[in-house]
């Protein structure tokens, strides 16, 4: 079914020359980082978060999940009442959200206050990621579209290697408080970036957005999405309770520098999905997948290695770094004219599988203990790889089409 959306203003292949427009992209892979890193924050310090906060482990990891739900409810509502909004005046509001979260979170010594501030902050995210990808791509040419998102993106893994490990190091050392004030200032930094270096386009015209069902109705749509809900669900089930995980091995202190190996290798596959997406979409995605699950094999059988257990998240780093804009991609490419409708679907996806890796992980944590997590990862991601296998001609493609939208 064909839907008739109008063309944005300022597209890229009749605007845009043929460079990469390094300063704005950065800062919204800066944009990216701030979301991901106050996102992934509690996972480093949680035993303290929830000492200081008097409520259990489990509970505390539900700041987590709260932050999604907030992503996952504004995401589709919220992009489609600010549609007609100018992209720069949003990204601005949103990263104002990010700042006063992050504020409350640092001074609250109430769990029902701290929990309210992640809703908050979960919300400015949830508008930050609809908006991220279609920003990137109108600011270059329709061939370097996939560079540019995977630019974008890039302040994914670079929170995770190298802003969560020093978060959690803040936190060892001057409370985990500090870490969320650091937060505070780096959102107040990034809204003087933007407001200097990155362009601003027009929203879309009153009717201009395409519906959901239609867009559900696209080919390789429904796919993309499968597959982001069960590939990030799995992710978030290991990696929200990290900390809990590694406890148990006897491996406490080595949060911090598990969280660099894996971030650093994350950025080491982000850099290699940014080099390759254009002609190899569908084999990285697959690579992906089977890099995850060998990492997943690892911990659940060799975990008592510390080693092994080094080795498990630099195989899950390089299978996870890339995800992000591997699944961004596929999913515009498949939507074509529809993509801002599709992006809302995958924040809200994205967010519910987050949501449901703390919720999950809390089950398995109070039923069976952290050792069920790489297992259940396992089981996870099964029919994800056939997912992907199967929609080679739609969704997950060997080589890209160049997109005009």
């Amino acid at each position: 079914m064909r839907i008739n959306t109008m063309r944005l203003p300022d597209s890229p292949a009749r605007t845009k020359d043929q460079g990469i427009p390094l300063l704005p992209l950065g800062a919204l892979a800066a944009a990216a980082f701030i979301t991901i890193l106050t996102e992934a924050l509690p996972a480093g310090v949680l035993p303290a978060m929830s000492t200081d906060l008097r409520v259990s482990e489990s509970a505390m990891g539900q700041s987590v999940t709260i932050y999604a739900i907030g992503s996952a409810v504004a995401a589709v509502p919220l992009s489609a009442a600010t549609s007609g909004w100018r992209r720069k005046r949003l990204l601005l509001t949103a990263m104002a959200g990010f700042a006063l979260a992050n504020t409350v979170t640092a001074v609250s010594v109430h769990y029902p206050l701290t929990m309210a501030a992640r809703f908050v902050a979960g919300v400015a995210a949830g508008l930050v990621w609809a908006m991220l990808t279609g920003y990137a791509r109108r600011m270059v040419a329709d061939p370097l579209q996939g560079k540019a998102t995977a630019i974008a993106m890039a302040g994914s893994p670079i929170a995770l290697s190298l802003g969560v490990p020093a978060g959690t190091l803040l936190g060892q050392a001057l409370g985990w408080r500090v870490t969320f004030w650091s937060m505070t200032v780096l959102a107040l930094v990034l809204i003087a970036w933007i407001s200097l270096t990155v362009p601003d386009y027009p929203g879309q015209p009153r009717g201009g957005r395409a519906p959901i069902m239609q867009t559900l109705r696209l080919p390789g749509v429904a796919p993309v999405l499968f597959v982001t809900l069960v590939f990030v669900l799995a992710h978030n089930i290991l990696y929200t309770y990290i900390a809990t995980f590694l406890d148990r091995l006897g491996m406490a202190n080595s949060v911090d520098l598990l969280l660099l190996v894996f971030g650093l290798a994350s950025v080491v596959g982000i850099w290699v999905v940014g080099a390759h997406i254009d002609r190899r979409l569908r084999t990285l995605t697959i690579a992906s997948t089977l890099l995850f699950a060998v990492s997943a094999t690892v911990l659940a059988v060799l975990a008592y290695n510390a080693a092994a257990v080094y080795a498990a998240a630099t195989l899950w780093g390089l299978g996870f770094g890339g995800a992000p804009t591997l699944l961004q991609t596929a999913l515009a490419d498949a939507a074509g004219t529809a993509a801002d409708t599709a992006q809302a679907m995958l924040v809200t996806l994205w967010n519910i599988a987050i949501a449901a890796g703390g919720v999950v992980g809390a089950i398995l944590l109070d039923t069976h203990g952290p050792a069920s997590f790489p297992w259940s990862v396992l089981v996870l991601l099964a029919p994800v790889l056939l997912v992907v296998i199967i929609a080679r001609r739609h969704g997950f493609t060997s080589r890209r089409a160049h997109p005009t939208a």
